[in-house]
Formats: structure tokens, sequence, C-alpha cells
């Protein structure tokens, strides 16, 4: 075999790789003798939802036709807004909790153990808006950033936050935004008793009086409703350019409501997507600021990035830990200026004090003791990287131009060719995930039955549901099978353990436990261990199959088993309800197997 050891000379080649790579891929009988080894590429390149393609390697090549990306701090801003990172990044603890006095305990516990700004929700399923002055009482809101958002009244919201600052007589730290966003709120189905242009107008002239943002244009209202990386940056270009228009037409100069325009984003624990998507949506909005006439100081865009809502778990919770760290690396990486953790309680209700800290510190840990902010744009050259980011772009780019053609962001919501896309993308992805070829940890894979979850205090009426990506494996889980399903395990341990493993894995993330008969050696030791259970599955070798799997299905049907399931695919001479194998729709199966534990079937084996 080639030698590609890390040598330190030119010896790497291309044809080098593929040889290498297409002796693995034979070995797993991926490619045959006869393949050639440039197929490597096909077999190894992934599809993401969008349909780009990620490829088993970056190379020179791929990006020698490339944009220039620029320099840290100038345009196009692919590398980020600033041309030298100070080693942070600002770290933004969200609050929801109605409870005002709590809230305010909360904020400040949060502001002297390292976060340095507030996202604080207002509204009736959150902080009443009358209670601002008691959730900041304590705040410094001259050296702590308040970004306010209030999805119902927010031009109400933004009123009462600005007599709050007036009161106080202070001037808010850089940072501090009114957080209006009536198109998001739109897209998620609220309905403002106001039309949009005023809200817009009058809160972006209330923030210019005090010097601080305005609008705030939340990405995250598609993200959770399913839609792809190409389809967040989209829907940022598409609203960031129908709030640009209503401001220049009101008066505001370019290069001012450009200034008064902020962006959020997702951040999911796939990191090579994330950290390329904050760098393609500070190259397009760049590119769609040009075009508008904006200067290039007023042309970088500002990014808060939020751990994905949707990507969380209700079932070992303690898992979003991981997810959200891996999110929030790839936010720091990806250059984002705000960063916010979600708690990973946060799909069990109200998050305690245990669970913000955790978040909190999950920012720390990646600044103070890994350093990730210290380095500007560290994917920054990495051909995959760049490859991707170009790709994003090209994406979102041509999302935008699919809403502009409906009419723009607003008619596009209304005549549901939006929602319609994204809806496709969610399908889509509800798939992978049924087939487990996108693996929710915890939940679809490696679940536990016997997990006693966290209480925690659940969310105020009417809060804001989402569609997590687990959902669907979740329900399962909420009402477990009261009969486990008998694994009729054939041969020693070492012989069906591998089965075993696989299938119990399986049928635990649909809420279903196992009884296994041990090791065995013939019918007999099999039917001496069956416990009766309706629904019955044969774990063993290929071997063991042929040698005396009819014999043992034979046997159990005749015991009182209904439906038969052989872990592993269909064999030859072998009668069975049902196979498990790798690929499998998972949640059909599970809820095919659950039917069948229920109660009698229809058919021959009823």
């Amino acid at each position: 075999m080639t030698d590609l050891s890390l040598r330190g000379d030119a010896s790497y080649s291309r044809d080098a790789w593929e040889s290498a790579a297409a002796a693995v891929l034979r070995k797993s009988r991926r490619l045959t003798d006869d393949d050639p080894d440039d197929q490597v590429w096909d077999k190894l390149t992934t599809r993401t939802l969008d349909g780009i393609g990620l490829s088993p390697l970056g190379t020179p090549e791929a990006v020698a036709d490339l944009a220039e990306t620029g320099l840290p701090g100038q345009a196009p801003y692919v590398r980020g807004t600033d041309a030298v990172r100070d080693g942070r990044w600002d770290v933004r603890v969200q609050h929801a909790d109605p409870d005002a006095a709590k809230t305010a305990e909360a904020i400040l516990d949060d502001l002297e153990n390292g976060a340095t700004s507030v996202w604080l929700r207002l509204g009736p399923d959150a902080v009443a808006v009358g209670d601002l002055a008691t959730v900041l009482d304590r705040v410094f809101v001259d050296l702590a950033p308040v970004v306010i958002e209030a999805r119902a009244d927010s031009l109400g919201a933004a009123d009462a936050f600005c007599r709050y600052l007036d009161e106080r007589d202070v001037t808010p730290a850089p940072g501090t935004s009114l957080g209006l966003d009536p198109i998001g709120a739109l897209a998620r189905g609220y309905e403002s008793g106001l039309d949009l242009p005023t809200v817009v107008v009058e809160g972006s002239r209330k923030a210019a009086e005090r010097g601080i943002g305005a609008i705030v244009v939340d990405a995250t209202a598609v993200h959770d409703a399913g839609a792809s990386d190409a389809q967040e940056i989209g829907y940022a270009l598409a609203a960031g350019a129908a709030y640009l228009r209503i401001l220049v037409d009101a008066g505001f100069g370019v290069d001012d409501a450009l200034a008064a325009i902020s962006f959020r984003f997702a951040a999911t624990d796939e990191q090579f997507p994330t950290i390329a998507k904050l760098r393609a949506a500070r190259r397009t909005w760049n590119r769609l600021a040009e075009l508008s006439g904006g200067s290039e100081p007023s042309r970088g865009q500002a990014q808060h990035a939020v751990t994905s809502r949707v990507m969380l778990s209700k079932f070992d919770p303690w898992v979003n830990m991981l997810r959200t760290t891996v999110a929030t690396f790839a936010a720091g990486v990806g250059g984002a200026s705000s960063v916010t953790v979600l708690p990973f309680d946060q799909p069990l209700g109200l998050p305690d004090a245990f669970s913000r800290r955790i978040a909190r510190n999950t920012s720390s840990l990646l600044i103070e003791e890994s350093h990730v902010g210290k380095v500007t744009d560290p994917a920054g050259g990495a051909y995959a990287t760049e490859q991707l980011t170009d790709d994003l772009a090209r994406a979102g780019w041509e999302e935008l131009g699919r809403i502009e053609e409906a009419g723009g962001v607003l008619d596009a919501i209304a005549d549901g060719s939006l929602a319609g896309r994204h809806l496709a993308v969610a399908r889509e992805r509800e798939q992978q995930i049924a087939r487990r070829k996108r693996p929710l940890t915890g939940l679809s894979e490696f679940p536990n039955l016997r997990e006693v979850l966290p209480e925690r205090q659940p969310r105020p009426e009417g809060a804001e549901p989402v569609q997590r990506w687990g959902a669907a494996f979740e329900s399962l889980r909420d009402e477990p099978a009261a009969t486990p399903v008998f694994l009729a395990t054939m041969g020693t341990i070492a012989q069906h353990t591998a089965r075993v493993t696989f299938v119990a894995n399986l049928l635990a993330a649909g809420g279903i436990d196992t009884v296994a008969a041990g090791p065995t050696s013939s019918t007999v030791d099999v039917l001496d261990s069956y416990d009766g259970s309706p629904v019955v599955c044969l774990a063993g070798t290929d071997a063991a199959y042929a040698e005396w799997g009819a014999d043992l299905i034979m046997g159990l049907r005749a015991a009182g088993a209904r439906w038969v399931i052989l872990a592993g695919k269909p064999v030859a001479g072998l009668e069975v309800d049902a196979t498990a194998a790798m690929g499998v729709d998972a949640l059909a199966f599970l809820h095919e197997t659950r039917a069948h534990l229920a109660g009698p079937t229809n058919g021959a084996n009823a």
C-alpha cells in the first residue's frame, strides 16, 4: 500500500489517495475489484438537505475558481467582521420565565458568572412587559447589552423598554436592541394589530434616538419549521431586504438602515455546515447591501447564533450538553459575535439553576480553556470549508431569488410557498431520521429505557411549541409498550450478541423492552425460556438460521408467537413476518411491532 504518512514533502497525490480509499471500500464490498479507483469520490460523497455534495476530501482543485474571501474585517466579510478577535464572543443568555422575581435573580446570577448580555423574551407566554423594571432592576444596562424579543406586540414592548431606558437615564451598552422582527413573528404564526411598516419605522426611530439596534432578523423562525441551511440564509436575506426597503422608503439612509439590522441564526451539532452557514450568510448579506448602495463598513453582518431548539431531545437530555457544545464550538469558529447556549433541559420545561450554569459554562470553557475565540476565522483556508461556504452562499442566494419571485418574503409567507419548501425539507429529514441515517443519540440510537427524566417547571400556557427532529421517536417513548419482545437468541452469547444489541436498541427506540433467552444450542433451549410474548425476534448467525431457524420458528408459532421477526436480512427458507436490518424504516417497523404487541393480528398467523 502506498505510504500516506506525514513526511513533510510533496509526495501526496490524488491517485495515491484514491488507491488507498478504494482498497478500504473493496474490503467492505462497496467497490468490486473491477471498479476503477476513482469511483471512491461518488461512493464517499454525501449530500446535504440542500443537495450540496460533501466531498470526502478537500482538495486545492475544489477551491481554485472560488471568489476571494478577503481578509478578516474586510468585505465580503466571509472571514468575520473584525480584523482581530479579542479572544471571546458575547455570551448571551436567554430568559423567559414569567416569574419576574425568579427571572431577576437568574439574570443576575448569569451576569455574575460568565454571561455578558441578556436576551429577554417578553409577552403573555414569557416575562410580562410590565415586569421589565423588576427583571432588570439590578442589571447595569450600560455595561451588559439587553436584547428584547416580543412576538405578539413588538412595538408595545419596544415602547416599554425605551421608557425604562429613559427612566434609568443611562447610555445603553453597545449591542442593546429592541429586537423587532414582525416578519419573523408572521412566519411563526403570530398576528400584529399594526401594519408592518409602522412597527419597523416607529421602532427604528425610537432605537436611533437612543443609539441602539432596532431589528433582529431571526432566521430560527424558519429553522424551527424545518428549513435547511440554505433556506435559512435565503429567508434571512429576504427578510433583511424587506426591512431595508421599508426603512429607506421612510427616509433612512442606507448605511443607517443597515446599522439598525442584526441577524440571528441557529447553530446545530453538524459543525461544518454551521461554520459554513455563518460564513456564507455574511458573504451574501455583504453582496445584498452592496447592491443596495451600502458603504463597505456598513455591510458587515452582526450575527447572534443560538443553539438549535429542534435538535434537542426530551429523552436522555444529558446528551443535549454534547450537542450544544459542538454547536457552540461551530458558532464560535464560524465567527458569530454573540452566542446563546440553550440549557440542556429546554425540551422538559423552564431551565433550573444547574442547567443555566452548564449552558453559560459551555461558552466559558470554549473561550477560556479551549481558546476558540483567540483565532480569527480558524476554518478559513480549509478546502472543504471554503467549498461548502461557497456552495451554501450560492444556494442561499438562489433561495432569495425564489422568495423575491413570489413577490418578496411577505407574499411568500402569505401564499404558503415559503412554508411549502421548508415542509418538503422537513419531510426528507424525517425520513432520514426514521431510517436512522441521521441518528439521534439517546433517542433513535442507544436509548435508555430505564432513565428517570429530571423534573422541570412546565412552560406557561401558550408558549410556542416546536417540532423537534426526534418528535416521532419521543411520542413512542412517551407511552412505552406494556409487553416486551422475546429475543429468541440462537447460539452462544458471542454468536448472537451483535444482532441482539442491534435489535434491542432498535426496539428500545420505540419504547419496547426485550427479554432474551440467553445462550442456547437448540430449539428446545429457546422454547424453555419463551415467556409467551406475542412478538418474538430471532437473533443469531446466518449459519444458525440455516441450520435450525425453520424448526425454531415453527416451535415458537406453536407456542403462541403471533409475529416473528428476523434480526438481519431475509433468509431463504425462513417464513417470518418482518426483518430488522440496517436501513430499515425504524419508525414503520416500531409502529408495526407495537401494534402486534398490543393485540391479535389479522391473517394467517392470527
